[in-house]
């Protein structure tokens, strides 16, 4: 390890130590009600359920640790003014003394939080397996100063980024087509701005994020993977909040107003700054994500200039309550990245200049009616449209070429989905999906002539049932279900059986078991690492369910791009007392029907076509330490091994997987101070696989030679970041937090990728893409 590594591990411990001496000498009075009730739950080992707004803004003093059960019970009623009912010996929920409950009133399963606080404020593990983020309760996570949504997921063990963006997320070895994303209830088709580096998603404006890594509910289609299913506010509170904000990327605003006391309008609007100010961070960020494209790849005889780049993004949600059963909520989000230069040329002393240019958009759109039928019975109905269009014109005007390419995905979506809850302890829940998909690619050259223009599209239709049920005791919960799946096209039909189960035994372990069947027919594929100015390189694709390779009526070859098929099944041990968290899990995926060109191979297989499978085994552990509820550090590990196999190559033998990442440590601590938050951690993964030349090769027909797939390793990985943020109120209505963070601390010199080429005299190059250097960031935020 360097002497850089060395010193960020130094300095992890160090500010972690002062901060645990620190908190020691801190006297607590009065606090949140939130935060005593997580000191309850660990002294007397039950769990506390409430509404959020219900006890929002509520502080009280912490109750004497001689007091019983009951009588801590007795002096919250007192001090709170809210109702505390025991419903067993653990089980205590929360409500306002007086409710009246409308003859509408949909009566929910309570959800049962296994694990608060996991890593950081604001996250929970729940005992269906999945993991939920609330970004206004977010607390901070190192190199973060807002609740990134796609960066955070990256906190949990078994999920990173090969290369450091949020559009390729790596889930327990999958690619990122393979996540699906989902938008109140919406499949999006792009994820990030700034083609990665960013987020596409406003934390501000999103109430609650789930995270499936497996044992999915059966509702869900799709994303083999893993699901990110972000929701917005859905219920009318008559309150009205706002924000606004900037860092040295982006500026923003947000605002929920209330129109009525059955109307609400939810708006929400981000900007980047980068084509009217200059930063530092914009030039780290420039230089990762241009590095090796066609903007920054200029010949001897051409130039790039006058690059103008932004992104935006624009959500809109209307919520009407028709009456008290009846809702309806419109959905609307568009999110956009933009990318301009000129390529200039000086040719027989004559100048020429041409506008190459990018544009990569998501339009979302939708409406859903729920109706709450009776106390235990409540449907919802949905209507959406997702599209996504990538567009590209490149000009390379040495060769007088011009290249116009475009790749467009048009999802539309009905569902129908039923919930019946006839006790707190049994929820059944069931519907029926109807998606059409299709998917355009066009090439448009103009030397010599060529254009190509395919069209695909798929017809599904899926039913599915679940049945929930957690014991008396809330030991054990149980979600079984199944997911019947038919593709029109193909005539086929997919049983999807998926399971969660969780059993609670010696009051502070838990055993949870997990399993899904599951299949995709959209994926990510790429033709040329040049395609879309090298910058996006990935275009969507359709699943034509053909074994081999053919020749359509007009020329065009057409390679198999089989339906994706996966099997996962995993256990876990987790042990939390006492604010200590020790958690190991084991698991096993499968994933038939995958391609070589989404895989992204720069080897001996980069212009190979064939199908084949991968297969991951690993082991993700975690041991989480709280301190007084100020300081929470973390360390976990992740092991796996991960496989390809393809028939048709290696000899049918298998080889690493691009992103067999075998080893990945993360090490970080949170403090938390009144209004003061700082976070500091460390990230390590062993290098990925890559595949280097032949040490005899001499170059023959312009071929490369390389030694077996995926044989060595880049470099270990290691960062280093740190994030800070402060809360002050500016007036009696307002507040502002006031953040700064530092990405890659020591600045090392991280390589993401190598490949390989011939230049003009076939001599073999190296090609090495790097990492985010040193990369600083501030921000401001003001919230009415």
């Amino acid at each position: 390890m360097s002497r850089k590594g060395l010193l960020s591990i130094f300095l992890s411990l160090f500010f972690l130590n002062v901060a645990t001496l620190t908190a020691q000498s801190i006297q607590k009075e009065k606090q949140p009600l939130v935060t005593i009730l997580k000191i309850i739950e660990e002294k007397y080992s039950i769990r506390f359920s409430y509404i959020d707004e219900t006890i929002k803004e509520i502080e009280t003093p912490l109750p004497d640790s001689h007091l019983v059960l009951e009588d801590v019970l007795e002096f919250l009623k007192t001090e709170t003014l809210l109702d505390f009912e025991l419903l067993d010996n653990r089980f205590v929920v929360i409500k306002n003394k007086t409710v009246t409950q409308p003859s509408g009133f949909k009566m929910q399963r309570l959800e049962e939080v296994t694990i608060n606080n996991y890593l950081t404020t604001g996250i929970t593990k729940l005992n269906d397996g999945s993991i939920a983020i609330k970004p206004e309760t977010f607390g901070i996570l190192p190199g973060l100063i807002e609740p990134d949504v796609l960066q955070t997921i990256q906190a949990l063990p078994g999920v990173l980024s090969t290369d450091e963006t949020v559009s390729n997320i790596n889930v327990r070895g999958g690619t990122h087509d393979q996540n699906l994303l989902l938008w109140d209830g919406i499949k999006m088709y792009q994820s990030g701005h700034f083609f990665g580096l960013i987020s596409a998603f406003n934390p501000h404006t999103t109430k609650r994020i789930h995270i499936y890594k497996n044992g999915t509910s059966a509702k869900y289609g799709d994303g083999i993977s893993s699901i990110i299913d972000m929701q917005l506010p859905n219920e009318i509170d008559n309150q009205f909040k706002a924000g606004i904000g900037f860092n040295l990327i982006n500026a923003d605003g947000f605002a929920k107003i209330p129109l009525s006391k059955k109307t609400e309008l939810q708006l929400s609007s981000r900007r980047s700054v980068t084509d009217l100010v200059l930063t530092p961070t914009y030039d780290q960020y420039f230089k990762r994500i241009f590095q090796d494209s066609d903007l920054t790849k200029s010949n001897r005889n051409s130039i790039s200039q006058n690059e103008q780049f932004y992104f935006y993004d624009v959500t809109l949600k209307f919520l009407y309550d028709i009456s008290e059963k009846d809702k309806i909520r419109l959905h609307f989000l568009n999110v956009s990245n933009r990318l301009n230069y000129d390529e200039q040329s000086t040719i027989n002393d004559r100048s020429e200049a041409l506008n190459s240019k990018l544009s990569q958009q998501n339009l979302a759109t939708g409406i859903t009616y729920t109706r709450n039928w009776s106390k235990s019975l409540s449907t919802s109905s949905q209507i959406c449209v997702s599209n996504y269009d990538l567009d590209a014109t490149n000009y390379d005007i040495t060769n007088n070429l011009r290249l116009i390419q475009e790749n467009e995905v048009y999802d539309g979506s009905a569902k129908m989905d039923i919930n019946f809850a006839p006790h707190h302890q049994l929820k059944i829940n069931g519907g029926y999906q109807f998606t059409e998909v299709g998917i355009s690619n066009l090439e448009d050259v103009n030397n010599p002539v060529f254009r190509s223009y395919i069209k695909e599209v798929i017809r599904s239709h899926a039913v599915y049932a679940e049945t929930n049920l957690l014991s008396t005791n809330t030991k054990t919960n149980l979600k079984l279900g199944a997911r019947l799946n038919y593709i029109q096209k193909f005539d086929m039909l997919f049983a999807e059986p998926r399971l969660s189960f969780s059993q609670r035994f010696f009051n502070n372990f838990r055993l949870e078991i997990l399993g899904e069947f599951k299949s995709q027919t959209t994926t990510q594929i790429i033709d040329l690492q040049n395609d879309f100015l090298g910058i996006e390189k990935r275009r969507w694709v359709l699943a034509n369910n053909n074994d081999d390779l053919f020749i359509d009526d007009d020329g065009r070859t057409i390679y198999p791009v089989p339906v994706l098929k996966s099997k996962q099944a995993s256990a876990g041990i987790h042990f939390n007392k006492n604010k200590l968290l020790i958690s190991a899990e084991t698991y096993i995926k499968k994933v038939d029907g995958i391609t070589t060109r989404s895989q992204g191979f720069q080897n001996q297989y980069q212009f190979v076509n064939s199908t084949g499978s991968y297969e991951i085994k690993g082991v993700d552990v975690l041991l989480n330490k709280q301190f007084t509820n100020i300081i929470s550090t973390w360390v976990s590990y992740s092991y796996n091994t991960n496989n390809y196999r393809f028939d048709t190559l290696n000899n049918g033998k298998s080889f690493p997987n691009n992103a067999d990442i075998k080893h990945a440590v993360t090490f970080g601590g949170t403090y938390t101070y009144n209004s003061f938050k700082f976070a500091l951690g460390l990230n390590w993964h062993s290098g990925k696989p890559t595949t280097t030349p032949s040490s005899n090769d001499t170059p023959n027909d312009d071929v490369i030679t390389y030694q077996n797939p995926n044989s060595s390793n880049l470099k270990d990985y290691l960062r280093t970041d740190c994030s800070a943020t402060y809360l002050f109120n500016i007036s009696n209505t307002s507040k502002a937090t006031v953040g700064a963070s530092i990405w890659n601390i020591s600045n090392e010199k991280n390589i993401l990728n190598t490949y390989y080429t011939l230049d003009s005299e076939n001599n073999v190059t190296k090609v090495e893409n790097h990492s985010l250097g040193i990369t600083p960031n501030i921000s401001f935020r003001v919230h009415f």
